[in-house]
């Protein structure tokens, strides 16, 4: 923070604690005097509203000692605490020092338990009823944003929960998978097929796929999938993990299968990116992360 913001925020804060401080003192009235009561009557503020005359009582001196408690509360914290600018405050407390602290603390009491799941092999872990439970809450706080709380995914995030994996569904797989990330990226050849290579290569994709096809534009798209699509997908359409080419005789679609969708993937291009975990998850966390993953599909075969 500036110089200026910290003595403006200073000064704005001292302020309105003193003004309140006053207003509060200037403004006491402890009993009404003698000569404002008259026939007996206490004094009016000769405010009206409605035909309703407002009295011009002191306050009660419980409100005004709790009032007055506040503003030394305020000035004590404003003392440990920071909210004067850059000052730090007494205590040197930080919300960085207190999220470590958390943190810390949250470490000391957990790591026995990763470290003994760390020692299971997935199956094990599978197996485990409370290592489930765990891995279940590692994925809702880190992978259900994307991936869904059910594992199965949406529009371009990959369906965790069936047989089909874009990169290998073994756990050693799934475990690089969650540790270095992938990044899927399918150039778009529409400026080099053009629109009716577009239109071609899609009807022969619905054709090895089994779906319905326009028979004579299959013919003509086989050639143009042979030269550009078969190096990734393979010759037949069954894809290949190393690269993360997905298989397309088998009706799953990352993407969307309809035709407009799938003509789009073909002419435009796609681009995925699943980022790295080895940075934000020990490795004992992400283990029991691939058990859960693992499991997840391995229920739903």
């Amino acid at each position: 923070m500036s110089t200026f913001w910290s003595i403006w925020i200073i000064v704005i804060t001292a302020v309105t604690i003193a003004g309140c401080t006053w207003l509060l003192f200037a403004n006491r009235k402890i009993e009404a005097s003698s000569e404002e009561v008259e026939d007996g009557e206490a004094p009016k503020t000769g405010h009206v509203y409605d035909g309703i005359e407002e009295y011009d009582h002191p306050l009660p001196g419980w409100w005004f000692n709790m009032y007055l408690g506040t503003v030394i509360f305020s000035v004590v914290y404003l003392v440990l605490y920071p909210g004067m600018g850059s000052y730090a405050g007494v205590l040197g407390w930080t919300q960085t020092g207190q999220w470590q602290q958390e943190v810390d603390e949250a470490e000391a009491k957990y790591a026995p338990i990763y470290e003994q799941y760390a020692n299971m092999s997935v199956e094990e872990l599978i197996a485990n009823p409370d290592a489930m439970k765990m891995g279940r809450r590692l994925f809702n706080n880190n992978c259900s944003v994307c991936h869904g709380s059910d594992g199965r995914g949406s529009y371009g995030f990959p369906n965790l929960a069936d047989s089909d994996w874009l990169y290998g569904g073994s756990a050693a797989e799934i475990k690089a998978s969650i540790t270095h990330g992938r990044k899927g990226a399918m150039p778009g050849w529409g400026s080099v097929i053009g629109d009716d290579g577009v239109d071609n290569v899609a009807e022969y994709v619905f054709k090895i796929s089994g779906r319905e096809h326009d028979a004579e534009k299959a013919v003509e798209g086989e050639k143009v999938y042979v030269t550009y699509c078969g190096s990734c997908h393979m010759p037949q359409g069954t894809g290949m993990a190393a690269l993360g080419a997905p298989n397309l005789t088998d009706g799953v679609w990352l993407y969307g299968g309809s035709p407009s969708l799938v003509r789009h993937s073909i002419r435009n291009g796609r681009n995925g990116n699943m980022p790295a975990q080895d940075e934000m998850l020990k490795a004992e966390k992400i283990h029991l992360l691939t058990g859960y993953v693992y499991n997840l599909s391995k229920n739903q075969q």
